[in-house]
């Protein structure tokens, strides 16, 4: 049945793309039980800060410390726990954080794969917003929803399920621009990859982090869309093992171009490793 799925994307072609350079990979490591399982990441503008976040709703902030293009070592912490309205302790079942997105203005969102929403934080250790939520979300699998989360230059949101129902069915992308929710589009499904993280980059396009787990490690892949879910490209795809479980993206501009940052979930196991890892774009 795997090799069934697998065949439309083999008769597929898609637009032929320039490699891209891959900068560096480091390994983070914190003295800290609740380090780990890292779901997304939002680097800043200029590449100097980063906000990470855990699948077990945890955040942590941090900075690089960079030797020519390369991260060289991270100054972090602390690790903050987040919480509900009110400052309520959040439960296990919304505790499963995936997606992560930060406005103009500095407003967090973070998407939720169990609980399936986001929540809105002005600051990472304030309380959480209510759950923004559609009754569109009310079919979805526990466990395999809002894994990806990304905001445009005007606030409006855009979150994709990890799984979309069907191995050849599209994977559906919901949008929530000034408090009403829709789905504008949907982005093919091509073979056995799964949805793993999203940004938007300073281009204005959809750039979409995918997984694909085949028994001893994994394989990555990035595409890109426009805002209507046209002009897919595929701009990069690992071999297997290459990297760890690389789950967040963020796109940023320096003075020589566009990068990618991603980072890997160690699953909290010691034979996994957080990984950040960074390319440039060459097309």
């Amino acid at each position: 049945m795997r090799l069934t799925a697998l065949l439309p994307a083999l008769w597929f072609a898609l637009p032929a793309q320039s490699e891209p350079v891959l900068i560096g990979s480091h390994v983070w490591v914190l003295d800290d039980p609740r380090f780990g399982g890292f779901s997304a990441i939002e680097v800043s503008d200029d590449g100097d800060s980063f906000l990470a976040l855990s699948d077990r709703a945890v955040f942590v902030s941090g900075q690089f410390a960079r030797s020519g293009d390369q991260i060289a070592g991270i100054t972090a912490g602390p690790i903050v726990t987040m919480s509900g309205p009110g400052g309520r302790a959040l439960t296990r079942a919304e505790s499963d954080s995936e997606g992560l997105a930060t406005g103009a203005d500095g407003t967090i969102y973070v998407s939720y794969e169990w609980t399936h929403g986001i929540r809105n934080f002005a600051a990472i250790d304030t309380p959480g917003s209510d759950l923004m939520t559609t009754p569109a979300f009310d079919g979805m699998q526990t466990n395999a929803s809002l894994e990806a989360l990304a905001i445009d230059s005007d606030g409006t949101l855009y979150t994709i399920p990890e799984r979309s129902g069907g191995a050849t069915q599209p994977f559906p992308v919901f949008r929530l621009r000034n408090g009403i929710w829709d789905q504008p589009f949907s982005i093919p499904r091509r073979g056995a990859f799964l949805v793993a993280g999203a940004d938007i980059g300073p281009d204005g396009r959809l750039y979409v982090l995918e997984r694909d787990f085949l028994g001893i490690g994994f394989r990555s892949r990035v595409r890109r869309f426009d805002l209507t879910g046209g002009s897919e490209e595929v701009l990069l795809e690992t071999r297997l093992r290459q990297h760890d479980n690389l789950e967040g993206i963020s796109i940023w501009q320096d003075d020589q171009g566009v990068r990618m940052t991603l980072i890997s979930d160690d699953n909290y196991r010691a034979f996994q490793r957080t990984e950040i890892v960074e390319y440039r774009l060459t097309d």
